[in-house]
């Protein structure tokens, strides 16, 4: 068992989804897993294995921001030797033309956190495993799912996130949404020589302010599970 994932060693699928609310991770299990199992509870961050379609898979909760994911996706890779992780989160939309519920699949992250800045002299540029994105935007076109595929930055701020000087240029340069995990999962899957990426569904919109609620953000996000799902399962 590791320091915050009460699971003995075996217990967890080699291919796990990550969101960042641990009660997310609980509707994933009981509504789209067969037989999911609770591995988790530690700090009450649920996490369940299970199988999907027959193959097995886990799911687990997050936290939010950087460090909290940093914790858990380390201990994953380097304890239970998880290969496989996609992280399904909310984002804000940075673009008029990407709307509520549509998905970002994240091919790159930035970020204006500093964790970056003492692993590296320069500037590292994480991204994501290439044969996962290409698999998930091949299902969500399949299926008739909205999605787009681009950079993505990881904040550390959710409030008050357009109020600082040049907030405007992330849109500018490509930047499609806003969350706050993505590239620490990307930088630490490098350094496990793990696949990851994450699938992001729009919850509200920094152009429009449009919103869903609480309850539809945990529970009424069933593309982007199901894509993840179907991504996971091909490895």
């Amino acid at each position: 068992m590791s320091t915050h994932i009460n699971a003995p060693a075996g217990s967890i699928a080699p291919r796990i989804l990550l969101p960042g609310d641990p009660l997310r991770a609980k509707y994933i299990a009981e509504n789209f897993m067969d037989e999911p199992v609770q591995f988790n509870s530690v700090r009450g961050m649920l996490g369940f294995s299970g199988t999907y379609k027959g193959i097995p898979v886990a799911v687990m909760g997050t936290g939010m921001g950087i460090p909290s994911i940093s914790i858990y996706v380390e201990e994953l890779m380097a304890e239970y030797g998880v290969k496989t992780l996609i992280r399904v989160g909310t984002c804000g939309s940075l673009r008029a033309d990407i709307g509520l519920r549509d998905l970002i699949l994240a091919q790159g992250a930035c970020t204006d956190n500093g964790f970056l800045n003492y692993l590296f002299p320069g500037t590292y540029a994480p991204i994501a495993d290439f044969d996962l994105l290409r698999t998930a935007y091949d299902i969500a076109a399949e299926k008739g799912i909205r999605s787009f595929t681009g950079l993505i930055k990881s904040s550390d701020m959710f409030y008050g996130e357009t109020d600082v000087p040049g907030a405007d240029n992330w849109a500018k340069y490509g930047v499609l949404g806003v969350e706050m995990e993505a590239a620490a999962l990307y930088t630490h899957a490098a350094k496990h020589g793990c696949r990851a990426l994450a699938i992001c569904s729009v919850s509200d919109s920094l152009v429009t302010g449009e919103e869903i609620d609480a309850a539809a953000r945990e529970r009424s996000l069933n593309d982007m599970i199901t894509v993840a799902l179907e991504t996971a399962i091909r490895f």
